[in-house]
């Protein structure tokens, strides 16, 4: 008989005590962005490349939480309306060696051209936010690009950034 009413206790203490006090907030994103540039009367970013290299390279920020806070891990899509091919060499490899009397030699050159007519954007296509809501993306207009428009767009927000 003690030993029924043992079993009676442990099954109610289990019963009690595993109640799910545990309760899932679905969370709405609000993202708000920086372009980090200055913007002009008409609402439009400007953006001076470096003529003295292929690609400018820019970050852009965006901060993503809500009424509780910074939200982790959210997924951001960027698109942009520019991009770029790759001409026919990214570079090249030279195999270098040593020869029998310890001279440093290279023995061959080697074009890599398996990238030639290569798309490439002008911008990270995705991020995700850290632990403080923080996301950064990453733009690189080429220096062909001055006088053009770069239309960067996220979450069906629109930036026009004047390339100069």
């Amino acid at each position: 008989m003690d030993w029924l009413l043992g079993q009676l206790i442990i099954l109610l203490l289990f019963l009690v005590g595993c109640e799910n006090s545990t309760q899932w907030v679905e969370r709405t994103p609000n993202i708000t962005y920086d372009m980090r540039l200055p913007m002009d009367e008409n609402g439009h970013y400007h953006l001076t490349l470096d003529r003295t290299r292929v690609q400018t390279i820019h970050r852009v920020d965006a901060y993503v939480g809500d009424e509780y806070g910074p939200i982790e891990a959210h997924r951001v899509e960027w698109e942009s309306n520019l991009y770029w091919f790759i001409g026919d060499t990214l570079g090249y490899v030279v195999r270098r060696g040593l020869t029998d009397d310890l001279v440093y030699v290279a023995y061959d050159t080697t074009y890599i051209t398996y990238f030639n007519g290569y798309e490439v954007p002008t911008s990270n296509e995705v991020s995700y936010s850290n632990i403080f809501g923080d996301v950064s993306n990453m733009i690189a207009p080429t220096k062909q690009m001055v006088g053009d428009t770069l239309r960067l767009t996220s979450n069906n927000q629109t930036f026009n950034i004047v390339l100069k």
